[in-house]
């Protein structure tokens, strides 16, 4: 199947690999059919793992064909890592302090965090931007990953794309009934809970073609792109996963979570890739 799916375009690999994503966030949010709750040791260890996988991805998967791009096109690497990387962070910034949504506590309470500017949108759909602004840098790192492909850098293997599409589909699981679980917490029914939590992955398909394309057709950009990608993924490791996950006095399962999520991925990366 692997061999198969190989065959179709760079573009529609990423397509298909976003889908795949979006298909195992539509699977968290269907937790909300069997759960009303998640147990917060459990969703320390989920939020742990779901950063040890971005961190890992962010290296194996972008930073490192990154620069070995950048020195195959004459540039100086770590100044096009950098630039590529430090943009990633400050977009996600940005969008943080700009677009309203809320960050949302699966514990014992119903406490929120509300970021962003004022706004009289309603929570639901506040709850779904926050981990929507968490899956553009996701769909983005795995579009990216399938464009360098069509280069043919040694470290930029069709492989090594399908295993970082593995990889963040894996950590996408919680991050589904992050969203449809605190919805029926609040009174919507389980089909309306799934329905929002599914649809928070919805972006990672569009930013995924969206940044294929631009690689395949703008090839100077593309380690810039893939240094930008780990950067935003990074970005939301350390503003988002790691507090929210160490936001507990069992803060040792969120390490261990980070730790086993890290070695998955490398696994991943170094096996197929």
């Amino acid at each position: 199947m692997l061999m198969r799916f190989s065959e179709y375009g760079v573009i529609t690999q990423a397509l298909f690999a976003t889908l795949f994503t979006w298909g195992l966030t539509a699977l968290g949010a269907a937790m909300v059919f069997f759960f009303k709750k998640i147990n917060k040791t459990a969703l320390d260890l989920m939020l742990g793992f779901a950063a040890g996988v971005m961190i890992a991805a962010s290296f194996w998967s972008l930073l490192a064909p990154a620069i070995d791009m950048s020195e195959e096109m004459g540039k100086i690497p770590w100044v096009v890592v950098s630039v590529g990387f430090l943009s990633g962070g400050i977009f996600l910034w940005i969008a943080d302090k700009i677009l309203p949504h809320i960050h949302p506590n699966l514990g014992k309470d119903n406490s929120d965090q509300i970021e962003g500017i004022t706004t009289t949108w309603k929570r639901s759909v506040l709850l779904v931007l926050a981990i929507t602004l968490h899956n553009i840098p996701e769909g983005l790192a795995v579009g990216v990953a399938f464009g360098a492909v069509a280069y043919g850098i040694p470290s930029a293997t069709f492989a090594g794309a399908v295993a970082l599409a593995i990889g963040i589909g894996i950590q996408n699981f919680p991050e589904g009934a992050a969203v449809s679980i605190p919805l029926r917490r609040e009174g919507f029914s389980r089909k309306k809970a799934f329905f929002y939590g599914q649809a928070s992955g919805i972006v990672e398909p569009i930013a995924g073609v969206i940044g294929a394309i631009a690689v395949v057709r703008m090839r100077p950009i593309l380690p810039y792109a893939l240094a930008f990608a780990a950067g935003a993924m990074i970005f939301v490791v350390a503003e988002e996963l790691i507090p929210e996950a160490q936001n507990d006095r069992k803060s040792d399962i969120a390490t261990v979570g980070v730790m086993i999520g890290f070695t998955i991925m490398m696994i991943l990366d170094v096996a197929l890739g």
